[in-house]
């Protein structure tokens, strides 16, 4: 693991508040999105994602204000997801402050989007996230969902983060359906088999638990470590992991 690792919290957004679910359901408060992104910029995380978990099923865009106010305090690379659907919903996250968006939805049934975003805004400004599930009926055993992980596909997710990866996209950001949210360890044969495949930084997600899930996640080819539950209802703190990595030889940002 020549590469350093950086702890990215998640703030999981619903109704102008940050949420943790079970399963992408079972959604519980979490506090608010700008004291959370404040803290965790002071607590040493390396970077922040936003999520607005209902947009796309919704059919609207990200709140832009949540954003501004966001991009406001926070001092690390900021990627938003959530909503983002053509260039113009993708330019207007950016303009509001964050650094980076993230598409998984509307990559899905629009390829050409990665394309097109990659083009005129640059592939350092994507992440595209994939939400995968178990389906021994795909030849990797993992089928791409979408919706926020309520529509099957029928994709293999590993040919799809192949395809993705063709665009040039440099972050990748697989999320098991079955982890999400239950804190027992990340989904680590999903890292393995899509690190394998790719050249783009994998993103662990969905599953973090204990500090020895997110050695795991490293040691499994995830150069970024995204978690929740963990960090949003202070089971563990971001110093005492970072301590607890480079402890264990990793190299951490």
């Amino acid at each position: 693991m020549d590469q350093k690792i950086k702890i990215m919290p998640c703030l999981d957004m619903q109704n102008g508040r940050v949420v943790k679910g079970v399963h992408f359901v079972d959604i519980q408060d979490a506090g608010d999105p700008v004291e959370c992104a404040r803290a965790y910029c002071e607590n040493g995380a390396d970077e922040l994602a936003l999520l607005d978990i209902t947009a796309t099923v919704e059919g609207r865009a990200t709140m832009l204000d949540i954003v501004k106010r966001v991009a406001e305090v926070t001092t690390v690379p900021f990627t938003v997801g959530g909503g983002i659907y053509d260039i113009k919903s993708a330019e207007l996250v950016l303009n509001a402050g964050a650094d980076k968006v993230s598409t998984s939805s509307a990559a899905f049934r629009k390829p050409e989007l990665i394309a097109e975003i990659v083009k005129e805004l640059g592939a350092g400004k994507l992440t595209v996230a994939i939400d995968v599930d178990q389906n021994a009926a795909m030849p990797s055993g993992y089928e791409v969902y979408i919706d926020g992980g309520r529509t099957a596909t029928g994709t293999d997710a590993i040919e799809w983060a192949k395809r993705v990866d063709g665009y040039g996209v440099p972050v990748i950001l697989p999320t098991s359906k079955a982890g999400d949210g239950v804190q027992t360890g990340y989904d680590l044969p999903v890292i393995r088999a899509i690190k394998e495949a790719v050249s783009a930084e994998v993103v662990a997600s969905g599953g973090a638990g204990e500090l020895d899930h997110f050695y795991q996640a490293a040691e499994a080819g995830a150069t970024i470590l995204l978690a929740a539950s963990v960090f949003h209802f202070g089971i563990i703190g971001i110093g005492d992991l970072k301590d607890y990595l480079r402890n264990r030889g990793v190299s951490i940002r």
